[in-house]
């Protein structure tokens, strides 16, 4: 991971110089949990000013970068990074928890993140995952190897909002996927077996075949839908 960290980081340097303030690793590898079958590198990188002579200058370092496995780099300005924060508070909270600075000034550890909006934010993205991945298991459920694959890498997302529900009341827990399964099963009261399995996939502890995805289904549904309700009523 290292060696082609460095190798982005240089890469970034000699297309940007002066222009590249920040380069930042976030997300599951800098948090510890990185799946290298499911996860990916996700880099936060904080230029003066983002104009389509940056994006020009970028094209060629991205492509070879999502050709070593992971998405193209988050590309913010300096002010973006200042005033987004009440619109992405979930996303700005996590960095701001688990980040390595790679390049430049660090921009996040002093972050203020407003949290005005992080219950609604927590409760919207929870119920627009759940209506995506109803809508995309609909046309998966006679194809066994489909449906798997698209809730073994659900469980990533619903994690980490399940972490984000838990904080909102009041319980705080590692990032670690399993921890957070377990402590949003006791304290939201669903049946937490339809993760553990898919965790048992994503970790290969089991062979895939050995996990049937529609009898998960159906209780992996629930779950999602109890930790939603507990944030609803937070607003009550």
């Amino acid at each position: 991971m290292e060696k082609v960290l460095n190798q982005l980081v240089e890469k970034l340097r000699k297309a940007y110089g002066d222009r590249l303030v920040s380069v930042i690793l976030y997300g599951s590898a800098a948090a510890g949990d990185h799946q290298a079958k499911f996860s990916d590198f996700n880099i936060l990188c904080v230029l003066r000013a983002i104009t389509p002579r940056e994006l020009d200058e970028g094209e060629d370092i991205f492509r070879w970068w999502r050709e070593q496995g992971s998405p193209s780099p988050l590309l913010l300005s300096e002010q973006e990074i200042a005033n987004s924060t009440d619109s992405f508070a979930i996303e700005f909270l996590d960095i701001k928890q688990h980040h390595q600075l790679l390049h430049g000034k660090d921009l996040i550890s002093g972050l203020v993140v407003d949290r005005s909006f992080y219950r609604a934010q927590v409760e919207h993205d929870l119920r627009a995952k759940l209506f995506r991945l109803r809508q995309k298991a609909s046309g998966m459920l006679s194809d066994a190897d489909l449906l798997r694959r698209l809730m073994a890498d659900s469980i990533s997302t619903f994690a980490v909002l399940f972490r984000h529900a838990l904080a909102l009341h009041g319980v705080e827990t590692s990032h670690r996927k399993r921890e957070v399964i377990e402590s949003a099963s006791r304290h939201f009261q669903f049946d937490a077996t339809p993760f553990q399995k898919l965790l048992d996939v994503r970790e290969e502890r089991v062979k895939p075949r050995e996990v049937e995805p529609a009898a998960l289904l159906g209780s992996y549904l629930v779950g999602i839908g109890r930790v939603i309700d507990a944030v609803d009523r937070l607003e009550q």
